[in-house]
């Protein structure tokens, strides 16, 4: 089954990296630090997800 959750924050990601590589915007901008937070997310969920229901 899909994960909708992680999909939605890889491409809300890869949107803002284009923008970010495109205008060339510094470390400290709100889009390269919204990529960090989701960055983070990203991590967080995929070590929930691996983590087996008992």
């Amino acid at each position: 089954m899909a994960d909708l959750y992680l999909k939605a924050l890889e491409s809300e990601r890869r949107s803002l990296w284009a923008t970010a590589r495109l205008k060339g915007l510094p470390k400290d901008s709100p889009e390269r630090i919204r990529i960090a937070t989701i960055d983070a997310d990203i991590a967080a969920h995929k070590a929930k997800t691996k983590t087996p229901a008992k």
